[in-house]
């Protein structure tokens, strides 16, 4: 009956706390996504200069009980709703050998209502602070992972320092190593500085080369796509998934595992410079060829490509990424 209840209770407190959220808080909110915090940082990568990439040192295990019920409470005054929040909030936690440990901070593992009081928390604690003090400073916060724009590196540091100072008054510290100043470098922007990119919601920020067809030069853009974590992950995924030495399973079976994976990442991954995010996809068709090499006992690689290609022209759809092109 846990998962239920707690389902009664996020569906009511949150008609009463979403319309009071910032603007820029994107996660776990019914019409918000990931790609509109994606799109919303880019452009104010765009205006701004310096990045603070936050990263804050454990936060669902480390939500204050009393912070969190007073932040509740200043919503919502029906006793059943915070006598229920108490609880899961206090429920202990099962351990291997089956005891249950108290604890005394943290918000309910795998709880449905868990990203509703994560956000109620930063609230609070970050994005009506933020409004109210540094208001000419944009930021985008996914759960708690938040983003923040300044103009100047000094600017910067003083920001990183109040948010620090802020966050530890609820009893939340920043992580030392993951928390840093960003240069957003571009052709305009030339100064040397040691961080030159972040990872937000898998995307890697970071300055990339462009080329103007007008002119047949160069110049480099501060941009997000695909990050290198999640490149690795894919082909992790799909090596896992797809074994070219098991022949017994033929391409369309294949495909019918791969087809929901590749679309799934397709999807999130090609919204921003999809180039990067296709072109890891090419790892598929290495596989595939791997698997006619193996069942077919093909020497040549001649050999191996021209029954790769023929076989594309009989199945041109047959893999979610062929349909987009990526065939080669």
């Amino acid at each position: 009956m846990i998962v239920p209840a707690q389902g009664v209770v996020k569906d009511y407190l949150e008609t009463i706390v979403e319309p009071l959220f910032h603007t820029s808080s994107f996660g776990y909110r019914p019409g918000r996504s990931a790609h509109n915090a994606l799109a919303q940082c880019q452009q104010n990568c765009i205006k701004h200069s310096w990045v603070v990439d936050l990263d804050i040192k454990g936060f669902f295990d480390n939500i204050s009980y009393v912070w969190m019920m007073k932040m509740v409470s200043h919503h919502v005054q029906q006793k059943w709703v915070l006598l229920y929040t108490e609880r899961w909030l206090k429920a202990g936690i099962q351990q291997q050998d089956g005891s249950i440990a108290a604890r005394d901070k943290g918000t309910p593992q795998g709880g449905v209502i868990s990203p509703l009081l994560a956000n109620i928390y930063l609230h609070h604690a970050f994005d009506q602070w933020m409004s109210k003090h540094f208001p000419l400073n944009p930021f985008e916060r996914y759960a708690d992972d938040i983003i923040v724009h300044c103009n100047t590196q000094d600017e910067a540091k003083r920001m990183l320092a109040a948010i620090r100072e802020r966050l530890a008054g609820f009893e939340m510290e920043l992580h030392p190593q993951k928390t840093k100043l960003v240069y957003c470098k571009n052709y305009q922007r030339k100064e040397a500085h040691e961080h030159n990119s972040f990872t937000f919601l898998s995307y890697s920020f970071q300055p990339r080369a462009m080329r103007n067809h007008l002119r047949k030069s160069k110049f480099t853009v501060f941009s997000a796509a695909i990050c290198c974590t999640a490149k690795t992950f894919i082909r992790q995924r799909l090596k896992t998934v797809f074994n070219p030495r098991n022949t017994q399973v033929s391409l369309e079976q294949t495909a019918a595992k791969l087809n929901p994976k590749i679309r799934g990442w397709l999807n999130y991954y090609c919204k921003f410079n999809p180039k990067e995010a296709m072109d890891v996809f090419l790892y598929t068709n290495e596989l595939i060829r791997r698997w006619f090499e193996e069942k077919y006992r093909l020497k040549s690689k001649h050999a191996v490509q021209k029954l790769y290609d023929s076989f594309i022209l009989a199945n041109t759809n047959l893999f979610v990424h062929w349909q987009k092109g990526i065939k080669r």
